[in-house]
């Protein structure tokens, strides 16, 4: 008998043509699609409310503006964890000062908090001046005494006493959590929001999980979801446990003193036991469902955008196939060229980071070491530790491409079975517990650890001729795994608009080279998140004097636009 894949499609319902059709075609909405429409509408209805805006000083604001722009550089993160990570560094740079090891202290003035960190966003071109409610900070504080309330009284499991440096993860966690939420609060993410809900909701009525019953639809929904916001949106596990989170507590944003006990014990378990969820059995082939798929959720978003101050406009675009994908059509021709314009920005700043990094690197880390092995460095081999893996991370990227023409018409026709219910529709297989063939197993195991360490190998062999310092051989060695799993990944964000998993031959074997060394890098990229010595330098020993300055030109420029009032 044959094994199951990973996955199987099914098909039902009638055939779809390959191009949109030509004269007036309306179709029935699918249930998902029309309630969809209908949230959205409602939801950015209720974000028009008046307020009260927060200003911030303009010029205050370019200079921090630069400032984030330098941020960018170091931490090389996506555009759309940007803000988020601003927040973060905000709160630590104001919270940690107060903990005391990491046990809170008392005097947190928590509006002055919340107001800081908003003004903070607002100042460094995260949010938009003059557009967020003061009102919001009133929220923002309630995140803040919650996230608070819970590092105070967290219970751990058995009351263990956690050392220091599990003390300290688990304080980033809540900060993250608080994060996603004082994003929430002063963004109203309402089409992010109703995407990933459409899409789940979709693909857990068309994915079964084999055998059947192994698994119960509540399981299911939550475990589609996190590969939806993964793919969707390249969402991280903080973003998404902090989604989790709030499905659980009805109350999640407005918690009672009652729930806020009950949180202080049930997140350090949840904490503890987050991996389990997140890394389940079926991550993967859920992932890779949603990668092929969510192209299709990506253009709807592009149309609800547009659309965003005319709402009332978008029903009947969606209703009408033919008004449907000319501005399908339009969406996609303008991501293509924006994603065209991102590989080349990501291109640019993964290369520029690199090579940054290795000054650091090489002064800090490398050269000290050396010294202690009373080996040195003399030009060349000081060219070769720079331009090297600075040369791979180029080499790699630049390679890079968007998907074909004939991506276009494919695209399409995947949106057609998911926004009408006459359309086509494709069930997928998830099989829980495969039949695997132990000797293939074991084939292809040896053969993935061949190409792993033979590539690595080899990367060091270079250093090694190059008569580096053995210590800066085996350093940047590493430093080309952690190239490789940053190129693979960017080689990942070309296929956003892919609807299909074909792989060219080229692309084949450069995977059977990159992957295995990528996976190493993978691990190591975890750890250098946690000892970003670099980040934490900026954040605390540059970032807090730059705010202080960033205070004082507002404040002095306020007080030259007041004296200039007075001359009347």
């Amino acid at each position: 008998m044959q094994e199951p894949t990973d996955t199987h499609e099914h098909t039902t319902g009638e055939h779809i043509p390959d191009a949109p059709p030509i004269g007036s075609d309306t179709h029935p909405l699918s249930p998902e699609i029309a309630h969809m429409l209908s949230s959205y509408t409602e939801g950015i209805q209720s974000a028009k409310k008046p307020l009260t805006p927060i200003h911030v000083d303009e010029i205050a604001s370019h200079i921090a503006k630069f400032y984030e722009q330098v941020r960018k550089v170091i931490d090389w993160k996506e555009d759309n964890v940007l803000r988020r990570s601003a927040i973060e560094r905000a709160l630590k740079r104001i919270l940690f000062p107060k903990l005391s090891g990491v046990t809170l202290k008392q005097d947190i003035d928590t509006y002055r908090v919340a107001y800081s960190v908003t003004a903070d966003l607002i100042r460094g071109g995260h949010l938009q001046n003059d557009e967020i409610p003061e009102e919001q900070v009133l929220l923002v504080e309630t995140a803040l005494k919650k996230a608070l309330h819970i590092l105070k009284h967290a219970k751990f499991p058995t009351n263990e006493l956690l050392p220091l440096k599990r003390k300290i993860n688990f304080t980033y966690f809540i900060i993250e959590l608080a994060a996603v939420d004082i994003e929430e609060i002063l963004t109203n993410p309402v089409k992010e929001r109703v995407l990933l809900e459409t899409m789940t909701q979709t693909l857990t009525g068309r994915i079964r999980i084999r055998p059947e019953g192994s698994m119960t639809d509540d399981e299911k929904k939550t475990h589609v979801y996190i590969a939806v916001s993964r793919t969707l949106f390249d969402l991280d596990d903080s973003f998404i446990l902090a989604q989790l989170l709030k499905f659980s507590y009805k109350d999640w944003f407005n918690p009672s003193p009652e729930l806020l006990d009950k949180l202080a014990s049930d997140i350090p378990a949840i904490w503890s036991e987050k991996d389990k969820v997140l890394e389940h059995a079926v991550s993967r082939q859920l992932y890779t469902i949603c990668e092929r798929i969510d192209t299709v959720y990506m253009l709807i978003g592009d149309i609800l955008e547009k659309y965003k101050e005319t709402p009332a406009k978008i029903p009947p675009i969606f209703a009408d196939k033919i008004k449907l994908s000319e501005e399908l059509g339009a969406a996609y021709d303008k991501r293509y060229l924006s994603l065209k314009s991102r590989l080349f920005r990501l291109a640019v700043f993964s290369t520029l980071s690199v090579f940054l990094s290795n000054w650091v690197t090489f002064y800090i880390v490398e050269v000290p070491l050396a010294s202690i092995f009373s080996e040195g460095f003399n030009l060349f081999t000081a060219i070769i530790d720079f331009i090297v893996p600075t040369a791979v991370m180029f080499a790699l990227v630049s390679i890079i491409r968007p998907p074909a023409a004939e991506n276009r018409s494919q695209v399409l026709t995947a949106v057609y079975q998911y926004v009408y219910d006459d359309e086509k529709k494709k069930l997928y297989d998830v099989y829980i517990k495969k039949r695997k063939n132990s000797m293939f197993m074991l084939v292809v195991g040896i053969l993935y650890l061949i190409m792993m360490f033979g590539v690595l190998g080899g990367v060091g062999y270079v250093f090694y001729i190059a008569k580096l310092p053995l210590s800066s051989v085996v350093f940047d060695t590493l430093t080309i795994a952690l190239t490789f799993f940053a190129a693979v990944g960017i080689r990942n964000k070309s296929k956003e608009l892919s609807v299909d998993d074909k792989t060219p031959v080229w692309e084949f074997l450069l995977d059977m080279l990159s992957v295995p060394i990528a996976r190493i890098g993978s691990i190591l990229a975890a750890k250098w998140k946690e000892y970003n010595i670099i980040a934490i330098v900026f954040t605390f020993l540059v970032e807090t004097p730059m705010v202080v300055v960033f205070d004082f030109i507002e404040n002095w420029s306020q007080y030259i636009k007041e004296r200039r009032a007075e001359l009347h």
